[in-house]
């Protein structure tokens, strides 16, 4: 029986995730959106691909969630933006809002799905998915670190001048400025980075790593990244539908791993079928500390603000 998966929002992220799963024609998609006619055109623009890339998947668009029944991953896009004068808090209060009435319908048709958040705030969304959903923490994870690891890869591939697939990194941590990209654990060939770059360029890599996403959004005027976005999801949606066990970093509970507690944030993991199998404990410097403790500081505002709305 082929797999299923539900893709909750028919924006760029949503849409290219959709497609990208499609076109692995292994799942059958549906693809869920609030706005009429939306996702019902792009999933049969989606499926009018099929006979040319060769892929049967059958895809679906929605505007309720009936046919989402039985599905095995639960990809959650929904939400807005930040729009100008619009404060933190009221973003966090229309997202969560989102991600309280996504959940109670997903869980709903879906009880035994695997949660794979993508919206933003990420660390608070799939907290929020967490607390609402009621799953046990091995079936809700939050896609970040795939990303934002990629987007160190690709910087430390084009300094270095090699193929990106010879470059591994880690980044932990919350999704934003206060992310933790591991220096120490990144290698090209498997040998330091030291040994191919001068540290002036491997400051500036951490950096732009930091503010990777901003950066898309500042070159794009309006909109943001989508494309590396729903290749990180598909790299997690693999792993888990195919049971690779891939070793990724992904949003997950800590209960006194990193010591930390009752908290999402960005580890490395390993993937499988029943989702989250293993959370990888890394020895970390005092240096390498203090930021991922800036980090977590970083999200627990996030948490604390959402309480008190």
């Amino acid at each position: 029986m082929r797999k299923k998966v539900t893709v909750v929002g028919g924006g760029n992220v949503g849409a290219t995730v959709a497609q990208r799963v499609a076109e692995r024609d292994y799942a059958d998609v549906v693809l869920v959106d609030v706005v009429e006619g939306m996702p019902q055109g792009k999933a049969l623009d989606l499926a009018e691909s099929g006979p040319i890339l060769g892929y049967d998947s059958n895809i679906i668009g929605t505007n309720s969630y009936e046919p989402t029944k039985d599905s095995d991953i639960i990809v959650i896009t929904a939400g807005i933006a930040r729009k100008p004068g619009m404060t933190r808090d009221d973003l966090l209060r229309t997202n969560m809002s989102i991600m309280k009435s996504v959940i109670a319908e997903v869980i709903k048709y879906s009880p035994n799905s695997i949660l794979l958040v993508v919206s933003n705030p990420l660390d608070a969304m799939v907290y929020q998915a967490y607390v609402n959903s009621n799953f046990p923490k091995t079936r809700v994870l939050g896609m970040a670190g795939v990303l934002d690891t990629a987007r160190m890869r690709t910087f430390i591939a084009r300094e270095a001048n090699v193929s990106v697939e010879d470059v591994q990194a880690y980044v932990l941590g919350g999704h934003g400025d206060t992310m933790v990209p591991l220096v120490r654990y990144a290698t090209i060939g498997g040998l330091p980075l030291s040994h191919w770059l001068s540290q002036e360029k491997i400051d500036a890599i951490v950096q732009r790593t930091r503010q990777g996403g901003g950066e898309i959004v500042s070159l794009l005027k309006t909109g943001s990244a989508f494309y590396a976005p729903s290749a990180a999801v598909l790299q997690m949606v693999d792993s888990i539908l195919l049971n690779k066990r891939r070793i990724v970093p992904a949003a997950v509970l800590l209960e006194g791993e990193y010591g930390v507690k009752d908290m999402f944030i960005g580890v490395p993991v390993i993937l499988g079928e029943s989702g989250i199998e293993k959370i990888i404990e890394l020895d970390l410097t005092d240096e390498e500390t203090i930021g991922f403790n800036k980090s977590i500081e970083a999200v627990q505002e996030l948490i604390d603000a959402m309480e008190n709305l």
